[in-house]
């Protein structure tokens, strides 16, 4: 395989000397992530939701921010929350729906149609929501962009409160209040909270303030199931508050309430739970979250909200049944339109920038598959969609290029923009801007890329002798959960491992499975390598191989072992080996 293989650099001595306690496998993937001191390392292994999830009035503006609400709540003013229609966007908006629900405010929620409304605010939903009398409106995961948008609010009378994530852009709007950890004058702890992290702050403040005993003790608890899905799907870095957020949520998750999640996971395969089997991130960001992000993508993302909001058992069953549909035409989408951009453009693994246009390409789906070709190359990538309406495009990047800074730059182009450093959207001004857009960028990134190494690479946590695999290992390695962002499940290097028996498994005999050990072992380890099959022709009986692995565990009928799980694969040469064992005798 070409993925160039990289080693993080080792422990040093001093560390080592510091935690002799703790074993050398388990230093360097602290050591990885900068967890070097015994605060540190406490803090990450053991999150405290008392400790570590911070206050909500470290927030400037969230003091007001609820009064302003409870003064709605009061008055009886109508509220509009207005959320986004991604996963993060739509748990956002259930977060807050849910307190004022309780709060028995007056409240409609507005989620913005994808392709026909597009990104936060516009001037035709403020019109309409000034039709229908709303006095506050609350964004969750949006707004921060939208000057002139909020400008339109305020003459009308209306007030906005704005609570999202995203990056401060170079005007702020002029909001009755801003919740957001991004902007500079807001000083908060932690920058890297989701759109329904801040959702949650808010919702922990009115909660805080309650002064007529209307939300029963730990209330603001049982929301943390919505915040743990919105925070992994939206890819935010599990470390500091979000590791307490994700943790805890993860507990609620398990015993969720929610009647419309509950199903949705029984329909995807990962509930009931049990003791055993408990949902973590990982089903977080490969089953669920795809299935709420699906309805924004493929129709409206309304029937998302709906679902995780519902009491009703029937109306459940067919709103999983609409997502499940949502998603199998999500799939079949993307492969699609991956195809097309690889059709289309020449030459794509030698670019330094991958653009593609299409016509009438779903804009909920060209960003799920620029992500997919962009982990393919390793190159940042920009798919353009172009109707009779607009032209829009969605990019996605790798480290080495800052993908919302390079739009940043040209700016001018835009009606509008946002996102993040390795994912972004934009809408032109008009079809006329095209060409200029695509020739500045294309600038932008030969300057900053050309002469770069972009081969992929595959950070390998630390290197593995399988006679130091046990069952305490991987209980000290289980500490490191919840994975996602910033803290990636660790993969090892393991070196010299004979193939005591290979075959293939699976429908299609797609996946491979091995049985390995070191020469000095008795025993060998269970290695399944999945859409691997086809090195089936390559891997032979007593061949020697390196492998890049994960430690997993694997229930069976009641039985419980440790699998390694391939990631990449390559046979050690002959010639490697009789090179070591001449170097060996000449040293003997």
């Amino acid at each position: 395989m070409s993925k160039k293989w990289v080693l993080k650099e080792p422990v040093g001595l001093e560390l080592k000397k510091s935690f002799p306690e703790i074993a050398g496998v388990i230093l360097q993937l602290l050591f990885n992530r900068g967890l070097t001191t015994q605060k540190q390392i406490d803090a990450f292994l053991t999150p405290d939701y008392g400790q570590d999830v911070l206050d909500p009035f470290l927030f400037p503006d969230m003091e007001k921010a609820v009064v302003r609400i409870y003064q709605a709540v009061a008055d009886k003013e109508k509220i509009a929350i207005h959320g986004d229609y991604d996963a993060d966007g739509v748990t956002s908006s259930v977060v807050v729906a849910n307190v004022l629900k309780t709060l028995g405010a007056d409240f409609i929620v507005y989620i913005p149609h994808r392709e026909k409304e597009g990104y936060g605010l516009n001037k035709k939903t403020i019109k309409y929501l000034a039709k229908q009398k709303v006095k506050l409106i609350i964004t969750v995961d949006c707004g921060i962009s939208n000057v002139l948008e909020i400008d339109l609010a305020n003459e009308k009378g209306i007030d906005v409160i704005i609570t999202d994530h995203h990056a401060e852009p170079l005007e702020l709007p002029k909001a009755f209040a801003i919740i957001n950890p991004k902007i500079k004058v807001c000083n908060y702890p932690f920058y890297d909270l989701a759109g329904v992290g801040v959702a949650y702050k808010l919702a922990q403040a009115i909660v805080a303030r309650d002064k007529k005993g209307i939300f029963s003790a730990g209330y603001e608890k049982w929301l943390l199931d919505l915040v743990a899905i919105g925070t992994v799907t939206d890819v935010m870095p599990l470390f500091g508050e979000n590791r307490a957020l994700v943790k805890y949520g993860l507990v609620v998750l398990n015993k969720t309430k929610r009647i419309g999640l509950k199903l949705l996971a029984e329909k995807a395969g990962v509930w009931p739970v049990t003791e055993k089997e408990l949902m973590n991130s990982e089903n977080i960001g490969y089953v669920l979250g795809p299935r709420i992000n699906a309805a924004g993508r493929m129709d409206h993302a309304n029937s998302a909200y709906e679902l995780l909001l519902t009491e009703d058992k029937q109306e459940a069953i067919t709103l999983v049944d609409n997502l499940e549909q949502s998603n199998r035409k999500r799939q079949t989408m993307t492969d699609k339109i991956m195809e097309e951009v690889k059709k289309e453009v020449a030459d794509i693994d030698k670019q330094l920038l991958i653009i593609a246009e299409g016509s009438n390409w779903p804009l909920g789906i060209i960003g799920l598959a620029a992500g997919k070709i962009k982990d393919k190359f390793n190159r940042p990538i920009l798919i353009i969609t172009k109707s009779l309406a607009k032209v829009a495009g969605s990019g996605r990047s790798i480290p080495e290029f800052n993908m919302i800074k390079a739009l940043d730059k040209v700016a001018d182009c835009f009606k509008i923009y946002g996102g993040h450093a390795q994912a972004a959207g934009f809408t032109l001004k008009s079809r006329k801007y095209l060409a200029d857009f695509k020739k500045r960028i294309t600038e932008i990134a030969l300057q900053e890329l050309q002469g770069k190494d972009l081969s992929e690479r595959m950070e390998i946590e630390a290197e593995l002798n399988l006679q130091d695999l046990n069952w305490d290992l991987f209980e000290q390695l289980e500490k490191f959960e919840p994975f996602g962002a910033s803290n990636p499940k660790p993969l090892f290097l393991v070196k010299n491992l004979r193939v005591e028996n290979v075959r293939t498994v699976g429908g299609d005999n797609k996946h491979l499975k091995l049985f390995l050990k070191h020469d000095n072992m008795v025993k060998s380890f269970e290695a399944i390598g999945f859409g691997m099959g086809n090195l089936i022709s390559e891997i032979r009986y007593e061949d020697l191989v390196d492998i890049v692995c994960e430690i997993n565990l694997n229930e069976f009928n009641g039985t419980r072992k440790l699998e390694l799980r391939l990631v990449d694969l390559r046979k050690v040469k002959v010639e490697d080996v009789e090179l070591k064992s001449d170097l060996a005798k000449k040293i003997l």
